[in-house]
């Protein structure tokens, strides 16, 4: 038997329940309405991201490679250049990215003429991932068998054939899983983006959803944003597992 007291705790805790329900309908129901701004904004957001980690791994990886070569025991020594090189990627991976982006905006115009956009928003987000996969790199350069290393060199193989044939390859599993870190990373950096017009699903967040107080805008932005994640993430595990069975 119910207590009477209980009453209004009940009749309350249906009324949210409705309520939540009510709000998931309308969702749905607005979800044609906002699909065709939602699939600009996704086709922005990865239109940026693709992009900014392209040019990441081609700056990224061989400044990886250099911080590992130039160590004390790497091919070729070098601790002043490694310590300018590991200053650099330091500073450049403190800086937070919403800071980054406003440092940068003067570069920004210079580079590609406006400081608005999915194209724009490509030059910090490439500033800010190239230090940070830089590192990735580094970490897994280091991981390789030094052994596998040493026999190569002995055998009189020149120091870009042990880097091309040995380093890279036997790091392969850890670049890849290194390069999803970045992409996901790069998802978030772009979301940020929103904040300053550099368009893509941040942007489209920022505008509909929080100044304009659509909530709808807000849960689809963030539910297409946890999608590409989970789809990078899931290739980049799948990569990962098959390099790692060779």
């Amino acid at each position: 038997m119910t207590n009477p007291t209980d009453a209004p705790t009940l009749a309350a805790s249906a009324a949210d329940g409705g309520s939540a329900w009510d709000a998931i309908v309308a969702f749905v129901q607005d979800w044609p309405n906002m699909w065709p701004s939602l699939w600009l904004g996704t086709q922005d957001t990865v239109y940026m991201v693709v992009w900014a980690t392209l040019i990441s791994v081609l700056v990224g990886l061989p400044l990886g490679v250099l911080l590992v070569s130039t160590d004390r025991g790497g091919l070729t020594p070098a601790p002043a250049v490694r310590a300018v090189l590991s200053a650099v990627v330091n500073i450049g991976r403190s800086l937070p990215f919403i800071v980054l982006m406003v440092a940068v905006l003067s570069l920004t115009r210079f580079l590609v003429g406006t400081t608005l956009g999915p194209t724009a928003a490509i030059v910090p987000l490439s500033i800010g991932a190239i230090p940070f996969f830089a590192r990735l790199v580094e970490t897994s350069l280091r991981e390789v068998d030094r052994g596998v290393v040493e026999a190569a060199h002995a055998m009189g193989t020149r120091r870009f054939t042990i880097v091309g044939k040995v380093l890279l390859p036997e790091a392969l599993p850890g670049l890849i899983a290194g390069l999803v870190m970045t992409v996901v990373a790069l998802i978030s950096y772009s979301a940020m983006a929103g904040a300053i017009g550099g368009g893509g699903l941040g942007d489209l967040a920022i505008r509909e959803g929080y100044q304009r107080f659509n909530d709808h805008y807000l849960w689809a932005t963030v539910i297409l944003l946890i999608v590409i994640v989970q789809i990078a993430q899931s290739i980049g595990d799948l990569l990962v597992r098959r390099l790692s069975r060779r």
